[in-house]
């Protein structure tokens, strides 16, 4: 996993292109700290982050020294304190070795079984099983940061997945969904132990076949695979290769029918017959085949009904406890005294409210006062109302209309007798355009018929 020169001038920090802060950063570790802190502490915090960051750019959640060593060489050189970074990181709890991380499992919930099945793939070393304390070159570690992001992640892609509706998937199926976030299957194995360390996933070993069990969504906690679990899943596969069956075989048939085509053109008839018979043969397997498929989702699609069944009958019975501890003390005869109280507080009330309106006010000498404030008030708008309205006009508006025609037309104003400015020729060649529209007008319908 080695980077190249462009590589590592973006991906490092800017403290790479210093040759005397990088020889500082290069150089071994004092024996103790207690020396000088600075020194020690300075090239921790460098180099701590940059193994971190270095790891999640490659996509792995596990590394090793002669990885580290040969990742970050620099001008033919190595750093030669990463052993003791790693030492440091270990006491800190941001990275454990794989075995360590594998042991931490809770074997009350897990048997250690389980965990060697999960972890087989990996590489452990000698130093780690002997449990010394040098750091060997290729011995693995996990990085604690990156294996949880890769748990969530690995969670939260399965609960997006159509494979979210299945109860067990098989460890393939796992791969397959997870190659996008786990590129190897040593790191799916760390994440999948990280989600054991969370219960959030059980694996069991079934035939032979390795099996995981995620948590469904809203659950604290993986609950342990069941018969019923089993059941399911078997059901499931046999489903899943029935269909592949029935699919090879209908292409089987459409294969017999296309060679007995061929062999017809040929002028080939019994051996077209034959291979006509054999396709028969294949159909009726086919249908067989099919039959069973129907079978076999009919009892899933009844074991998903008895499951939702089973909710509702949860969701009823949490219903029926919650009701009668909110019903508690609540009698019909409580009711009904309620009830009559509230009727007599309601009547008692109209009577107050009618004797409060039925009452009359004795006012004694403010209602003289009163009625002379509204008489000025009234005389103030009756003079303002007449300063605003126009004179009434004291002659006719129009005049006066006379019996008989001559009268009445004498008494219209006159008509304007300024010309209108057109003349005599510009109304010839009006006519003449009216005339010529008039004539194609007539011309189209007599046409018409003739359409």
């Amino acid at each position: 996993m080695s980077v190249s020169v462009k590589q590592r001038d973006t991906c490092f920090p800017p403290d790479w292109k210093d040759d005397d802060r990088m020889a500082f950063l290069f150089s071994a570790f004092k024996e103790n700290r207690d020396v000088d802190c600075t020194d020690w502490d300075g090239k921790i915090n460098f180099w701590s982050p940059l193994i971190i960051d270095h790891c999640r750019r490659h996509g792995s959640v596990c590394v090793n020294l002669q990885e580290l060593n040969e990742s970050f060489r620099r001008n033919g050189s190595v750093p030669l304190g990463l052993s003791t970074v790693i030492q440091s990181m270990i006491r800190s709890g941001k990275v454990q070795k794989e075995s360590d991380f594998a042991a931490n499992v809770d074997s009350g919930w897990l048997s250690w079984g389980v965990g060697l099945l999960l972890v087989r793939p990996l590489k452990w070393t000698l130093s780690s099983l002997l449990g010394s304390g040098r750091v060997s070159p290729d011995e693995s570690f996990v990085v604690i940061e990156l294996v949880k992001e890769k748990a969530a992640a690995l969670l939260a892609a399965y609960r997006s997945s159509p494979l979210a509706e299945r109860s067990l998937l098989s460890f393939q199926d796992l791969r397959a969904l997870s190659s996008h976030i786990c590129p190897d299957e040593s790191t799916l194995c760390m994440a999948l132990l990280q989600l054991q360390r969370e219960k959030q996933v059980t694996v069991s070993l079934h035939e032979g076949e390795k099996l995981v069990k995620f948590s469904q969504a809203g659950h604290g906690r993986v609950s342990p695979v069941s018969e019923v679990d089993l059941g399911i899943y078997q059901l499931q596969r046999s489903e899943k290769l029935l269909e592949e069956r029935v699919e090879v075989l209908g292409q089987e048939v459409e294969k017999c029918k296309q060679q007995a085509k061929a062999l017809l053109k040929e002028g080939k008839k019994s051996q077209a017959l034959r291979c006509l018979r054999g396709g028969k043969c294949v159909e009726k397997k086919a249908d067989r085949l099919f039959a069973q498929l129907e079978t076999v989702k009919g009892i899933l699609d009844r074991i998903a009904n008895s499951q939702t069944d089973r909710l509702v009958m949860q969701a009823y019975q949490a219903g029926v406890a919650a009701l009668r501890i909110s019903l508690k003390g609540v009698t019909v005869e409580r009711a009904e005294n309620l009830v009559d109280q509230i009727q007599e507080l309601c009547d008692a009330q109209d009577e107050v409210n009618q004797t409060l309106a039925s009452g009359t006010l004795d006012s004694g000498g403010d209602s003289d006062e009163l009625e002379e404030e509204l008489k000025s008030l009234l005389e103030t708008t009756i003079s303002e109302s007449n300063d605003v309205l126009p004179e009434v006009p004291t002659h006719p508006v129009f005049p006066a209309r006379k019996t008989g025609d001559d009268d009445f037309i004498q008494s219209l104003p006159t008509v304007p007798n300024a010309g209108l400015g057109i003349t005599d020729e510009e109304l010839d060649r009006e006519l003449s355009r009216l005339a010529v529209s008039d004539t194609d007008v007539s011309s189209n319908r007599r046409l018409e018929p003739a359409q």
